[in-house]
């Protein structure tokens, strides 16, 4: 805060000069001194706490902070640019970015004013780059002084529900940080518009310095804490998105005490902002359940403020529930709309790791997949020789190493028959565009509902076996119908082994989307494609399908989609979990999805297949039809090749009977 003549009238008003600045007594330099030295004691009282927690919990074990490269990339984006907050809210985000630069521009203001009062200010105000920062500056906090008025409206009037905590209270301590701020930024602007020297400038110079000095303690009791440790949080990530981390060793469970939280876990709970991004997105919390991705965070934090790093307290229990735990979907939606960088899914999954590896979970639905995924190999339980016998009666080639594909059933496209069909369809396209492929015999379910539910164990046999038998077959590329098994085979089996390249089939069809027809006939009308969790925020992968759906009719687009697309519900294990709580999230998303007026439904994964067929047949008649991507590309296909599918699928039927 300058304590010279104003700036603004200097550069707008003829006629007015600058003055000298004011002159601190010795006593007031003492005081100053003092209350400067207090303020930092009161900071670090607090601070040194939180730190110390942080620096006490486990290391993580795989945590590698080179390379360097994305990781300034990513500070200079989210951080400095402030660029994911403003994406995801634009009009709050923008008001957000605008307080976090006007902090940026002040810090060399605030280093100046601190020095005034001692009379070693080193910007000069008479000089060009001295009133060229000022005038920066003042801009900035009138920026500043209008957003945080804007923040404060939204939150205590406009009071959009995820903002309010689970007890429907809004933090008081927000109001009070808006109030020290706005004071902040009107005591820097009202001395452009008194005499230095006077009794109003130094009244105006106290009363700047007391609002900044008691706005350093409060930070580490509020969730302002984001404001040191957010840009450390985003900097020190896991590297990719929902990434989970390997276990440490075999005495490793999960998360099962605070002796399992690791310091990048305790530095992230730390650095929540409650700002409900992660609850307005949540499909749990949409819908009635009793999950909460931001009470699941300030639960760990809160127990590490009652425990500390080193208890043997059950973390499940009295912060965090384990029914709330297992209702997750593992949609991503929290982790890709948090702004200051908490990875939600790591601590969910952990959370499960500690209930299932311990035996603390005990579910009928969920004993019963992982019994199956250990007798049958897939998740549904069936026998393999019904695999084999789709297999035979589609004519699927055996993969003996010389195709250039190895076609992924999955458990969905092997047993379900819906599941079936499209990977009928996806075959059909394939033979049409000349494309060598053939399928494993002894494929088994990638483990990703056991990976996700936190088993462990039954996720490493799976893993290693069908690594095993890949480099048995000398597979080099893979293509599957199910997003869950391309992200579960590309990212999670790397703990256990080097996995073949692998692609979705969206990714494979808009690649040969030219060599496929166009038939008019096969003309889908207006088609709205959801974007399945695992193609679209796990894999980025959003345009492709869509550019089959464009090939054969209209496209729309429903109210959520592409990034903030809603979950099916099946993610996270929990199609084989059943839905006991809250409304249906297949039949909320589906309500939105049939708004749009659409006649088709385009859908790119199995999970959702399943999940929005029931979601449809719950609705009764004139509902819109559901397709595959890959069944809406086959439509177009010569009508041969189509007699011939319909025959085959007769034929399934009357075995199936």
């Amino acid at each position: 805060m300058p304590v010279v003549s104003p700036i603004f009238a200097a550069c707008w008003l003829p006629g007015l000069t600058l003055a000298e600045p004011v002159h601190f007594s010795l006593v007031e330099k003492l005081l100053l001194a003092s209350l400067i030295a207090a303020s930092g004691w009161l900071f670090w009282r607090r601070f040194g706490v939180i730190a110390r927690r942080i620096l006490a919990a486990r290391k993580d074990a795989d945590f590698r902070l080179f390379p360097l490269g994305r990781r300034c990339w990513d500070f200079f984006w989210e951080v400095l640019c402030q660029a994911k907050v403003i994406r995801e809210r634009p009009l709050p985000g923008l008001a957000h970015a605008f307080v976090f630069w006007s902090f940026l521009a002040f810090a060399l203001v605030t280093a100046n004013h601190v020095a005034t009062g001692f009379g070693v200010g080193f910007l000069d105000p008479s000089g060009f780059f001295g009133q060229l920062y000022f005038l920066i500056a003042a801009i900035f906090a009138l920026a500043c002084a209008v957003s945080i008025a804007g923040l404060f409206v939204r939150r205590f009037m406009v009071r959009p529900v995820w903002l309010a905590h689970k007890d429907q209270t809004v933090s008081w301590e927000s109001g009070v940080i808006a109030g020290l701020i706005f004071l902040l930024m009107t005591t820097y602007l009202g001395a452009f518009f008194v005499t230095d020297g006077s009794l109003a400038a130094r009244l105006l110079w106290w009363a700047h310095t007391l609002t900044l000095l008691s706005f350093l303690p409060l930070v580490p009791h509020t969730k302002h804490l984001h404001l040191i440790l957010s840009p450390v949080t985003v900097f020190l990530s896991r590297g990719s998105f929902s990434r989970i981390p390997p276990l440490a060793d075999d005495d490793d469970f999960g998360l099962v005490t605070g002796r399992d939280v690791t310091q990048l876990t305790s530095l992230q709970v730390y650095s929540c902002v409650e700002c409900g991004r992660c609850t307005e997105h949540c499909p749990a919390a949409n819908t009635g359940k009793e999950l909460n991705p931001r009470e699941i965070v300030l639960g760990l934090r809160g127990y590490l403020n009652e425990f500390g790093p080193a208890s043997e307290e059950p973390l499940l229990g009295r912060w965090n529930s384990q029914q709330a735990a297992f209702q997750c979907t593992t949609c991503g939606s929290c982790e890709f709309q948090c702004p200051v960088g908490i990875e939600h899914l790591p601590v969910i999954v952990g959370l499960r790791r500690g209930a299932v590896n311990t035996g603390e979970w005990e579910d009928e639905h969920g004993g019963k997949l992982f019994l199956a995924l250990e007798r049958s190999g897939n998740a549904l339980g069936m026998a393999h020789s019904e695999r084999e016998k789709f297999i035979s009666r589609e004519e699927l080639p055996s993969f003996d190493g010389s195709q250039e594909y190895c076609l992924w059933l999955g458990c969905m496209g092997g047993y379900d028959p819906k599941g079936r069909e499209i990977i009928r369809s996806f075959v059909e396209v394939m033979r049409y565009l000349g494309t060598s492929y053939g399928v494993m015999r002894r494929e088994k379910c990638t483990g990703d509902p056991a990976r996700r539910l936190g088993n462990d164990l039954v996720f490493q046999q799976l893993a290693e076996a069908n690594l095993e038998t890949l480099a048995q077959n000398k597979v080099k590329k893979i293509v599957s119908i199910c997003p869950h098994c391309v992200r579960t085979i590309s990212e999670d089996w790397k703990a256990y082994g080097t996995p073949p390249e692998i692609e979705h089939h969206s990714e494979f069809l808009a690649r040969h989307q030219a060599q496929l027809p166009k038939n008019a006939a096969s003309q889908t009308g207006q088609t709205v494609f959801h974007d399945p969790c695992y193609l679209g925020r796990y894999r980025n992968v959003y345009e492709e399908p869509r550019a089959i759906v464009r090939a054969h009719g209209e496209l729309v687009e429903a109210e959520r989609s592409h990034e903030r697309s809603f979950c099916c519900g099946a993610g996270g294990g929990l199609a084989f979990l059943g839905e006991e709580q809250g409304a249906r999230v297949s039949e909320t998303r589906m309500e939105q999805l049939v708004a749009t007026g659409a006649t088709t439904i385009g859908a790119a994964c199995p999970f959702c297949n399943t999940m929005f067929r029931d979601a449809l047949a719950s609705r009764g008649e004139g509902v819109p039809q559901l397709l595959d991507i890959a069944q809406i590309a086959a439509a177009a296909l010569p009508r041969n090749m189509k007699e011939s599918e319909s025959l085959n699928m007769q034929e399934e039927r009357r075995e199936e009977r």
